[in-house]
C-alpha cells in the first residue's frame, strides 16, 4: 500500500506556492516600474519586477504570478511572448498589457492572446489596479482627463518620426503627408 502512496504527487513546496496577490511587472522603463512596484505593494500585492522578455519568461517559469503588468515593447522583444507564456503556465492569471498610442491595434491582438485588458501609456497605478481587479465583463471607467484627439495624433507623428531616425522625408512618406505639413506640425508644441 505504501508503494501506491508514493505515486501520488506531493503538494507544491511552500516556496513555489502561488499567492493570490502575486504580481509580475515586466517593463524596461526602470523609474516607471520602480514607482509602479511601490504603489502596487501599497495595495497589497507581492511584486516582482523584470526588465526584459527573457527575465519575464524566467520569472513565470519559476513561479507564475496571479497578476502581471507587461509593457508591449521591450528591448529584447515583444511583451506578447510574455503574456502568451503566462497564460500557458497559469490560465487563470490576469495580465494587463501597457502600450503606446501607436500600438492600439497590436494591443487588441494581446487581448486575443490572453491579456485581460490593455492600457495606453502613461497609465497610473489607480488605472492599472482597476484593470487588474475588474470583475469579468466589467470595463474600466473612462479616464478623467484623456488625451485630446489632436494630442493622440501628435504623439503618433512623434513616434513615427523617432522610428524613422528623425528623417522628415521618410516620416512624411510613411504618414502619407506632405513634407512641409509635417515640418509645421513638428515645429509646434504638443497640443493638450
Amino acid at each position: 500500500m505504501a508503494h501506491l502512496h508514493a505515486a501520488i504527487p506531493e503538494a507544491q513546496p511552500p516556496h513555489l506556492a502561488m499567492t493570490e496577490n502575486s504580481l509580475l511587472i515586466v517593463d524596461d522603463d526602470k523609474p516607471f516600474s520602480t514607482r509602479l512596484a511601490r504603489a502596487m505593494e501599497g495595495r497589497g500585492f507581492q511584486v516582482r519586477v523584470a526588465e526584459s522578455v527573457a527575465d519575464g519568461l524566467a520569472a513565470i517559469e519559476s513561479d507564475a504570478p496571479a497578476f502581471a503588468v507587461i509593457d508591449m515593447r521591450l528591448g529584447d522583444g515583444s511583451g506578447l511572448d510574455v503574456i502568451a507564456r503566462l497564460k500557458e503556465r497559469r490560465p487563470d492569471a490576469r495580465g494587463v498589457i501597457l502600450t503606446g498610442y501607436g500600438n492600439i491595434a497590436t494591443a487588441v491582438t494581446a487581448v486575443k492572446m490572453g491579456a485581460y485588458d490593455y492600457l495606453a501609456k502613461p497609465a497610473d497605478a489607480d488605472e492599472i489596479h482597476a484593470a487588474l481587479k475588474a470583475e469579468p465583463g466589467e470595463r474600466a471607467a473612462p479616464p478623467e482627463n484623456p488625451m485630446s484627439a489632436d494630442r493622440v495624433r501628435w504623439e503618433h507623428i512623434q513616434r513615427v518620426y523617432e522610428l524613422c531616425g528623425r528623417n522628415v522625408s521618410e516620416t512624411a512618406r510613411r504618414l502619407n503627408m506632405h513634407r512641409r505639413t509635417l515640418q509645421r506640425i513638428l515645429a509646434k508644441r504638443a497640443p493638450r
